[in-house]
Formats: structure tokens, sequence, C-alpha cells
């Protein structure tokens, strides 16, 4: 049986939500953050040494990173499912969107996650003005450059084609949903970009997406 260890509001959740589209039985094993850090609880170290989610144990396997995950249960499992036929344009377009969803996408994104937090802590009160305009620098003069750039690239890629790899849904389409969905809470991601913001339209009105959810419990990227 194949065993997710899901961490609420993360990444963990596309897992489900291909699990769902694969139509595969699974087990949940659930955790919570910390309410103050947000932070995964340490119990998760116990099953990866990182104690990040996703992990999927699979038998004798045990695997995190969400991309190599994908990758795993897409080939192992898919039948021709969610993954171009290999050798083809729209494999390899496939691939990059796999590996450029957390190596380019979300490293912006989690600048803009950590500057906020910076801002918003509690600081002595001479230090605050000092703290909160650097954090406004770095936002400024790099992070929402950054962000406007690939959101503008992500646009464009969709006019080009409904889905991400081409014409047909795939698995990248799943591993960009949470960039994506956590765009629209740190980096103003909205109807403006309309093709965007209708691919999100689109996954979150599937039923193995909405199945995920009702499985996996809380998930605020997703509102």
């Amino acid at each position: 049986m194949i065993v997710v260890h899901h961490l609420n509001n993360s990444r963990s959740q596309r897992i489900l939500w291909l699990l769902e589209e694969l139509e595969l039985p699974y087990e949940i094993v659930r955790y919570q953050r910390d309410p103050r850090t947000m932070l995964a609880p340490p119990e998760l170290r116990r099953i990866h040494p990182l104690g990040k989610s996703p992990v999927l144990v699979d038998g004798e396997f045990t695997l995190a990173e969400s991309g190599a995950i994908i990758e795993y249960l897409a080939e192992r499992y898919g039948e021709g499912r969610l993954l171009p036929p290999a050798g083809t344009p729209a494999r390899l377009r496939c691939r990059y969107w796999l590996h450029y969803a957390e190596g380019s996408l979300m490293p912006p994104l989690l600048l803009k996650l950590v500057f906020h937090k910076v801002a918003t802590a509690p600081a002595p009160f001479l230090a605050r003005p000092v703290v909160k305009g650097v954090a406004a620098k770095a936002n400024r003069g790099f992070i929402d450059p950054q962000l406007k750039l690939h959101l503008d690239y992500l646009e464009g890629e969709l006019a080009e084609h409904p889905w991400f790899a081409g014409d047909d849904f795939s698995v990248a389409d799943i591993q960009l949903s949470f960039p994506l969905e956590a765009a629209t809470a740190r980096a103003g991601l909205d109807a403006n970009r309309p093709k965007l913001w209708d691919f999100l339209q689109r996954i979150h009105a599937r039923p193995a997406y909405r199945r995920a959810l009702a499985r996996g419990g809380e998930y605020a990227l997703a509102d």
C-alpha cells in the first residue's frame, strides 16, 4: 500500500491529487504545522532526515521531493497517463516544467514569504524602521521584479498551449499547481493574468483535485 506522509498546507497536497488522478489506493499519515512557527513537526524526521513533506513510502521505497515522487508514480503506475510519450517534444516540456516549478519559480516565492515574516516580526522600536526598510528594498529591487518576470513568462506559455506540456493535461500541471497557488497569496496572481487564472480554475474543478482536498483536509492555498 502506498503511504503519503502529508503535512497540511504543503506540497504534499499535489501528491494526493496525482494519486487520485491515477485512481491508486493509498493511506495518509497526517502532520500539522506548528501554529507559531508554521514548521513541520519533528515527528516527520523519523520518516526522512530532513523532516519535510511530502514523503511517499511504497513498499521498500521511501521517496522525498515532489518532482521525484511525481515522476516515480507516473512512470510506475501511470500506464501512459499524465506523461507525454517518451522522445516527444511534449515529454521534454513536461520534464522541464517538473524541474522549473521548484528550481526556478519557488525560490522567489519563498523569498517573498521570508521577507514578509522579517518585516512583520517583533523588533526593538528603533530597529523596526530599519528592518522594514531592508525588507521593502529587497522586495522592490529583486523579489517583485523576479515574480513579475516569471508570471509573465508563464502567462505567455499558456497563450500557446492549454496545458503546460502541450495540448493534454499532465504531471507538469500538477507540479506547477503549488507555486501558482502560492502566487495568488504572495505575488498578486489574479484575474489580470487571465490564462493563469483560468488554469487555476480548471485544475480546481477537476474531480480528482476535489477528492484530494476532501481526503487531505485543510489546504489554505486552494482558497
